[in-house]
């Protein structure tokens, strides 16, 4: 009888486990770019079970050079989008693309400028003066930003090809970058620290890492919604401050070329920051977003004449799914 008992219980066991296997919600995250440390949160989830025990099978489909999964959102061929700040947003509403952030894994956009480190650029208001090397994206963007609150000129602009060496090798230039990875290798090639003014610290103050998605799914199924950004803000408290090894692992696997030094210096520097969690964060919890924020960052693209002020901004965010403290016991307390 006894036997017969176990295994009874041992047969309604795996049937429970089957059960919730079938019945995990299967959706589709398409990153902007080739696996990174800059998007560990979200592979900590899948690592760690966070998205198993939101009732989630999420996968993760890196971007790159070659592929716009931006697109495949708007398209419907992906559940959710990272999207990389929120003129992305603005630019859907006016161009009537049916998508919005509804959360942001970044608190600060991690883009930079690098100086030398002793060429006299000292402070921001240093660098006009200096030979500029900006990627095409930045000078439509934050470079127009840059020229109305600091003066900075296009003239002094040279096209950044993502290849160092021209910034390394002139003095008196400076060079766009994310905090996270530029400077790394300016670092391991140039042999000396670049100083790093991080425009986020300096009034650039757009979201950045968004969870972006379709508004049907917002209306068909906002319950799936809240999940996916619940289950990843707890896995970006995970990756940032707990074990990420298993997260770095899946990251390495769909990026053989990523570098273990290279992980470690953008974690370092995501908490040196405060990239992740900062500001809002602190309190509403990590993917937060506000308002006022929001008015603030648009009216700054508007007078920098990067979007136009017919713009509803207020379509391009949905601040419902967040703002709730998800995760916060998760912070370390010292």
């Amino acid at each position: 009888m006894k036997n017969t008992l176990m295994a009874w219980g041992a047969t309604i066991a795996l049937s429970l486990l089957s059960t919730s296997a079938v019945a995990l919600d299967k959706i589709t995250f398409a990153t902007n770019w080739l696996a990174e440390a800059e998007h560990g949160g979200f592979y900590q989830a899948v690592a760690d079970g966070t998205y198993a025990k939101y009732g989630l099978e999420v996968k993760i489909i890196p971007g790159g050079p070659q592929t716009n999964n931006r697109l495949l959102l708007a398209s419907g061929k992906v559940d959710f989008y990272m999207g990389a700040n929120m003129i992305q947003a603005f630019s859907a509403v006016e161009q009537n693309v049916p998508t919005l952030a509804v959360a942001a894994m970044f608190q600060k956009d991690p883009f930079v400028l690098m100086a030398h480190p002793d060429a006299g650029f000292d402070k921001l208001e240093d660098l006009p003066r200096a030979t500029a090397f900006i990627g095409k994206d930045s000078l439509v963007s934050v470079f127009q930003w840059l020229k109305l609150a600091y003066g900075f000129r296009e003239e002094k602009v040279k096209p950044y090809t993502f290849n160092p060496a021209p910034f390394i090798a002139d003095k008196n230039s400076i060079q766009q970058g994310y905090v996270t990875a530029e400077p790394f290798e300016v670092e391991r090639q140039g042999k000396f620290k670049p100083k790093l003014f991080l425009m986020a610290d300096h009034g650039y103050d757009t979201y950045s890492t968004t969870i972006d998605v379709r508004r049907d799914m917002i209306e068909k199924n906002p319950d799936l919604v809240q999940r996916f950004i619940d289950a990843s803000a707890i896995g970006w408290y995970n990756y940032i401050y707990g074990n990420n090894a298993a997260a770095n692992d899946l990251i390495r696997k769909d990026n053989p070329d990523m570098r273990d030094d290279q992980i470690a210096f953008s974690i370092a520097k995501m908490k040196d920051y405060g990239i992740v969690d900062s500001g809002d964060s602190l309190t509403l919890g990590i993917g937060a977003m506000t308002d006022d924020r929001m008015k603030s960052f648009f009216d700054k693209m508007v007078s920098a004449g990067v979007v136009k002020a017919s713009i509803d901004y207020r379509r391009a965010y949905d601040t419902r799914f967040v703002n709730k403290g998800v995760g916060l016991a998760l912070r370390p307390k010292n």
